[in-house]
């Protein structure tokens, strides 16, 4: 008889800005399936929103900011996940919902390339919502959307009420082509099934190989790695200018010889905040931001102990024409760097405390998806109204809008957070149309 896999399920819920990723997690937290749900949310924006659009319940909902889960925060999502383990009789599902601008490729790698996460995770499988009305261009515009699709098991073609059935029929034909292997459900509100989206039975790796042939290659933050033999005290290298003014270096000690382990003792690190330090700094075991000006610049390592240590730069050191003094490392390595994305997407957070005039708000909030909703691919927002006891939540997809009361404010303070995400936003613009709302 085939031995019951034990290991902890895990769902990856990918989509586009707006496909109705939250509003899915949001369903499946409410159904009676007897699941005991960790949630893991990662989101794009300069205020962290999306944790107050999922509705209150027993489950554990932790978030990452500040990074994309495929890239710079990989080290917070290994960690969650391994904190999580040291509490496996507290939950029997993980629901991990990526920002709507990841490449889900790397996010599942990452139950490939961990040991010990392989030893107590499986990965179910790749859920992708798509927006029926926006996808056409999305696909257009963002190479993200594209690969979305492409590495899905399960694919939710959202938002069918706002699609005609032959635009529809021609629309699941077109991502079937994409992707052959992937079940498509047509569905509304992102209502559907929970045996279509849960205990899938695996990733297809099969075909995630097929789709990027270096699928099981990680990506990472970083080019280069060097394995030292240092003994006690102070030893310097120098670095001449480069094409960066600043580069991430992690130092650290390290009983690994096995430089893809060390690669991944260093994601973790470099999940850390660095420490911003400048020419002649003296620098112990940690991540650290190098400032580096147009002459020689030279930095000091500390070492509390003779040893191996590993030193792991974001730039390959040869762009930097970097002398270690003398010291030849017993192993280095090249790794491949983190893919880049859509530097014309960016993020605007608005946060106005006290309370918005509604007519004023509705007003402005109409004008502006009006106006510049092609270039606002995703806002979302949770609004303080003068003389209403209770929260409003609102969404919007381009010049769709959607706005729904939730739980009273109670004893919190109110107040008005926002994030707009799209292209040429004039940030000046968004925080004074907000603030003109105000009572």
């Amino acid at each position: 008889m085939a031995q019951t896999d034990t290991r902890v399920p895990v769902t990856i819920l990918t989509g586009y800005l707006g496909s109705g990723k939250t509003t899915l997690l949001n369903y499946i937290l409410t159904q009676q399936h007897g699941k005991r749900i960790a949630v893991i949310e990662n989101e794009f924006g300069e205020i962290g929103i999306d944790h107050e659009l999922v509705i209150q319940s027993e489950e554990e909902i932790f978030e990452m900011n500040n990074g994309c889960i495929c890239c710079t925060v990989r080290g917070d999502l290994i960690r969650i996940l391994g904190n999580l383990m040291k509490r496996r009789d507290k939950f029997d599902y993980v629901l991990i919902e990526t920002t709507g601008l990841a490449d889900p490729g790397p996010v599942a790698q990452t139950f490939y390339m961990d040991p010990e996460l392989m030893s107590h995770l499986r990965l179910d499988g790749v859920v992708t919502l798509v927006d029926a009305h926006h996808v056409s261009q999305h696909l257009e515009e963002s190479g993200e959307a594209a690969r979305q699709v492409a590495f899905a098991d399960t694919i939710l073609l959202n938002k069918c009420d706002l699609v005609e059935s032959k635009d529809l029929d021609a629309l699941q034909s077109r991502l079937q082509q994409m992707n052959t292997q992937a079940k498509i459900h047509r569905t509304t509100n992102a209502e559907v099934d929970l045996e279509r989206v849960l205990n899938l039975g695996g990733f297809d790796l099969d075909g995630a190989l097929q789709t990027d042939p270096k699928f099981l290659e990680p990506e990472y933050p970083f080019e280069w790695g060097g394995l030292f033999a240092l003994e006690h005290g102070q030893h310097k290298i120098t670095f001449s200018a480069g094409p960066d003014p600043e580069m991430l270096l992690a130092f650290f000690p390290t009983t690994t010889t096995d430089m893809k382990l060390l690669a991944e003792e260093a994601v973790r690190l470099y999940a850390d905040p660095p420490q911003s330090v400048s020419n002649g700094a003296v620098i112990g075991p940690g991540l650290y931001s190098l400032g580096l000006g147009e002459d020689s610049n030279a930095y000091t390592l500390d070492c509390p102990a003779p040893g191996n240590y590993a030193l792991v730069t974001q730039h390959h050191p040869d762009e930097f024409s970097t002398d270690f003094q003398g010291l030849s490392p017993l192993q280095s390595r090249e790794y491949k760097p983190d893919h880049e994305h859509n530097e014309e997407v960016t993020s605007v957070g608005v946060e106005v405390p006290g309370d918005l005039d509604q007519d004023l708000f509705q007003a402005w909030l109409s004008r502006l998806l009006r106006e510049k909703g092609t270039d606002i691919f995703r806002s979302k927002g949770v609004v303080s109204i003068a003389k209403r006891p209770e929260r409003f939540i609102f969404q919007a997809v381009h010049m769709l809008l959607d706005s729904k009361p939730d739980k009273p404010w109670g004893e919190l303070p109110r107040k008005t957070q926002m994030v707009f995400i799209g292209r040429n936003l004039d940030r000046d613009s968004l925080v004074e149309g907000v603030r003109a709302c105000r009572v």
